[in-house]
């Protein structure tokens, strides 16, 4: 049977889903270990996360990996994706980064836990605690799997729980300028007032930290697709890295009613030549795994999953707010 150290690991998982003629039926699922508990084994397969209960399983096992990006090309993107999306405050455990934006997105409001804390593992997870304790707030870690998996056990013992499972994907930046017009895309150096309005629909709020990491990167760019005097399409695109090697791509929003007619290419294909013109090569953004329609989009401008991770949350019974 799977434990927790299994988790970030390939495995395979037959499962008993029925009987026919006094006999079980059996159905297996291969996939990436996102979580074991009490009741359940959640993989993430190549159609989908799925939850198997204990009690359908009949064996599960490790597998050999799939050919697997190197820690140090882990390391980089994550270092890269840092910088992309820089929260205002920060300290450091060792190599690992503990970050804060006073809640606004996770990626800006959790530890990062590569290199070496400078500590034993367990000193280093109350030592986040504590960082995040001190700013009242719950303390979240993003696990790169299978990379921070030895983490990722650590925090399951403590009953840590995982948000959605995030795919960082890339794709080469060439092919990506060709995938859509770039007429009527203007690109500004700060967001304006229209541009923040259509992001805030979907993040609900954006207090002044929000600005702080959206215009934080050096290089950095807001795309702005208007019909007549109505913002319909926007972008974010950072320029990080070793030589401004990446092109990091967010915040990419089309308004309900102006979907499906190929904006989202349009403002990537125009961020994507920008970077070009920096000498960036390549691009990469972060999408939930189950995030099925938008990961189908991206797998039509050519990008595939480099690495995964997981955001891991402090249980609530905790957090220093859970007296409140």
């Amino acid at each position: 049977m799977l434990r927790r150290q299994d988790v970030g690991h390939r495995v395979v998982i037959r499962r008993i889903v029925g009987v026919r003629n006094g006999r079980p039926l059996y159905s297996d699922a291969l996939g990436e270990l996102v979580a074991v508990d009490e009741s359940n084994l959640t993989v993430a397969t190549a159609k989908g996360t799925i939850v198997i209960p204990l009690a359908e399983v009949h064996r599960a096992k490790r597998v050999p990996p799939q050919r697997r990006p190197t820690a140090g090309s882990v390391i980089a993107l994550e270092l890269a994706a840092d910088a992309a999306w820089p929260a205002p405050i920060r300290g450091k455990l060792g190599d690992w980064l503990l970050r804060s934006a006073d809640g606004w997105t996770g990626r800006a409001n959790s530890a990062l836990p590569i290199g070496d804390p400078d500590r034993p593992l367990e000193a280093a997870i109350d030592a986040i605690e504590a960082w995040y304790a001190e700013r009242g707030q719950p303390a979240l870690v993003n696990t790169p799997l299978p990379l921070a998996a030895p983490v990722g056990a650590a925090l399951d013992a403590r009953g840590w729980t995982a948000r959605p499972l995030t795919l960082l994907q890339t794709a080469p930046l060439l092919p990506l300028v060709g995938t859509g017009e770039h007429s009527g895309v203007s690109l500004a150096k700060a967001p304006s007032d229209d541009w923040l309005a259509i992001y805030e629909a979907r993040k609900h709020s954006l207090p002044a930290s929000a600005l702080q990491v959206l215009t934080g990167p050096p290089e950095v760019r807001f795309a702005n697709v208007y019909d007549g005097d109505t913002l319909i399409a926007a972008g974010r695109g950072a320029v990080v890295g070793d030589e401004r090697r990446w092109l990091h791509l967010a915040s990419i929003e089309v308004v309900p009613a102006y979907r499906r007619k190929g904006l989202a290419r349009r403002v990537t294909a125009a961020l994507a030549g920008w970077a070009v013109e920096l000498g960036a090569t390549h691009a990469f953004l972060q999408v939930e795994e189950r995030n099925t329609a938008a990961v189908a989009l991206y797998g039509t401008m050519g990008f595939t999953t480099h690495h995964s991770y997981l955001t891991r949350e402090q249980p609530s019974a905790a957090r220093p707010d859970a007296a409140c």
